[in-house]
């Protein structure tokens, strides 16, 4: 168990924002985050050998579509969701996990670990962002008899949007329920969910998520003096990625519908375009005529110049962009990603196919 540090909040929002895959929340938001959970107490980092086989673990996370305008949520409503979740399961907990790594989301459950002096567990319930609840639920979608408990609260006070929602059930229909909660607050809500025991995450989750975020963010952080290329270098190097392809934006749309970001980019790379595919997140990448990368694979658009993660919602025309890929054999996959059950929902969603690609995986 070691103590985060400021250090690490660089680190681990940089690295995160890589395996947001276009996702996983806002820079500024995690910075900030991060900063008062140092500030406020002694956030720690567990592995989940440290923690005993029936302690009880929490995803903390936030739930919508990160290009909703109007969304609001302050560090005290992330605490609140975890306040209301331990209040419905009726016992203590022994540590919190993300559900994703993200520029925000590898942040989850430091803020609450400084407050409430529960460790964060260096695992997630999927190493890259995804965009559905089901898909970081470490396979518990398909676990017979598990009732869950998710809890949410925030929403943005000046519209009267403020919500708190407790929902306990089938994990797949609490969690339509938090993403409606989630619209209706704004768009983007902080939830806790899933209490399992540290036994299944061990055998379940995405182990040493947050490490690898904060490892990849310090070798970013030590390329940074040397340029964009130099950080390119450095993030394909420790992910052991590949670029599919680079050149400028040369189409893209952006729409949030329902709680959802959709969007399709092309670059003009050589010697085929390429088209990427985005639910939230950066899905798919399409060239020449077939499909090139799927998730889980970690897609992310790199800026040329600086080397930085590029978000889909701040994804521009004519902006020069790199096509990363790192191949979902390389990174720690949990059980959720691997679930044929939460596919069909998001291919229905996108409307492309993605589970066809994955096989033997699933």
């Amino acid at each position: 168990m070691r103590l985060l540090t400021h250090a690490d909040v660089r680190a681990a929002c940089l690295g995160g924002g890589v395996l947001a895959a276009g996702g996983g929340g806002w820079l500024d938001h995690g910075l900030r985050n991060g900063a008062t959970a140092i500030n406020l107490g002694r956030p720690t980092l567990a592995s989940i050998d440290e923690i005993p086989a029936d302690g009880v673990i929490v995803t903390v996370t936030a739930i919508g579509a990160p290009g909703a305008p109007d969304w609001q949520m302050y560090p005290r409503d992330y605490i609140r969701a975890l306040e209301l979740l331990i209040a419905a399961l009726g016992k203590p907990i022994a540590g919190v996990m993300t559900a994703q790594n993200g520029y925000s989301t590898s942040i989850n459950g430091w803020l609450q670990s400084a407050m409430l002096g529960i460790p964060v567990i260096d695992a997630a319930g999927d190493v890259r962002a995804h965009p559905t609840g089901n898909m970081g639920s470490m396979g518990l979608t398909r676990l017979a008899g598990y009732e869950t408990i998710q809890a949410v609260a925030g929403g943005n006070r000046d519209q009267g949007a403020y919500l708190e929602v407790v929902a306990r059930g089938d994990v797949t229909r609490t969690a339509h329920i938090l993403r409606a909660a989630s619209v209706q607050s704004g768009g983007f809500i902080a939830a806790a969910r899933n209490p399992i025991p540290a036994s299944y995450v061990r055998e379940h989750g995405a182990l040493g998520a947050i490490s690898l975020a904060i490892r990849l963010g310090e070798a970013m952080i030590a390329a940074e003096p040397q340029g964009g290329a130099a950080v390119i270098a450095a993030i394909t190097g420790t992910l052991r990625g590949r670029i599919l392809g680079t050149g400028p934006v040369t189409e893209a749309s952006l729409e949030t519908r329902g709680s959802y970001d959709h969007a399709r980019f092309v670059v003009g790379a050589s010697p085929h375009p390429l088209t990427v595919y985005v639910l939230n997140e950066h899905m798919a990448v399409d060239g020449g005529g077939e499909r090139l990368s799927t998730f889980p694979d970690v897609i992310a658009l790199l800026d040329l110049a600086s080397g930085q993660p590029v978000a889909v919602k701040d994804t521009r025309l004519g902006q020069a962009v790199a096509v990363l890929a790192v191949d979902r054999s390389v990174i720690p996959l949990a059980s959720g990603v691997t679930d044929p059950q939460v596919y069909p929902e998001v291919e229905a969603l996108m409307g492309i196919p993605l589970a066809q690609y994955l096989a033997p995986a699933l």
